[in-house]
């Protein structure tokens, strides 16, 4: 990639990058955004990065490797929520991997052992926000929806910093709806919908850890997201 391309990923929209580069664009702008860490920083997030990588390597969100979802996660909340803090980046980059691969993770031990094994190589603050934005295993004879709204509630009004890569990862989903069809679509937007308010009033909150700017944008990606739900499921 020239320097001119370089440039260009700079400015544009994430899922354009996706669209036009794939993977590799977003590697790009990921490289970019943590040019500027320090080198401790930086190295930890290339090797956050790195086991993502390796942990997704066989998962795919509809038409795109599942590491592009990640990729935009971490880079949102560099680029468009000014965090430099290394440890959240590197959980933003590993905040499914206890919950979709614990054993590859921990040799086929469960979620605890596999957030055990983050805390090992990345530090336990690393851990815990992973911990946070990882679903619990539901009860079977109540609503998964539900529960899932009820642990981000009482999870991320526990840990601020947890609301930050919560906030990244559901503009990402929302956004990414307009990519999926068929019986999901509805699924999702079900799933997702209900939960705006819940995530409108934790970023608003005052200790939540982003300036007035960023709260702003992320509150508007929150409309922007329930207007795109109410026409999926044919409300308003």
């Amino acid at each position: 990639m020239d320097s001119d391309q370089r440039r260009l990923l700079a400015t544009m929209p994430l899922h354009a990058i996706t669209s036009a580069y794939g993977e590799a664009g977003l590697r790009e702008r990921f490289t970019a955004e943590t040019a500027t860490l320090p080198d401790a920083g930086r190295r930890r997030a290339d090797a956050a990065l790195d086991l993502a990588a390796r942990l997704h390597a066989g998962d795919r969100r509809d038409a795109e490797p599942y590491v592009n979802h990640l990729l935009r996660v971490a880079i949102r909340i560099m680029s468009h929520y000014g965090v430099r803090d290394p440890d959240v980046i590197c959980a933003a980059l590993l905040h499914d991997a206890a919950e979709d691969h614990r054993a590859e993770l921990s040799r086929g031990g469960g979620q605890h052992e596999a957030l055990a094994v983050l805390a090992a190589r990345f530090g336990p603050r690393v851990a815990e926000l992973v911990a946070a934005v990882t679903n619990p295993v539901y009860a079977p004879d109540r609503d998964p929806h539900e529960q899932y709204r009820e642990h981000v509630a009482a999870s991320l009004g526990r840990d601020p910093w947890a609301r930050v890569i919560k906030a990244s990862d559901f503009a990402d989903n929302g956004a990414g709806l307009i990519h999926t069809t068929g019986p999901k679509l509805r699924r999702l937007a079900g799933k997702y919908a209900p939960l705006v308010p819940v995530l409108r009033e934790l970023i608003g909150r005052p200790d939540t850890p982003l300036d007035e700017a960023a709260k702003d944008r992320i509150l508007a990606q929150l409309d922007r997201a329930a207007t795109r739900f109410a026409a999926v499921l044919g409300e308003g």
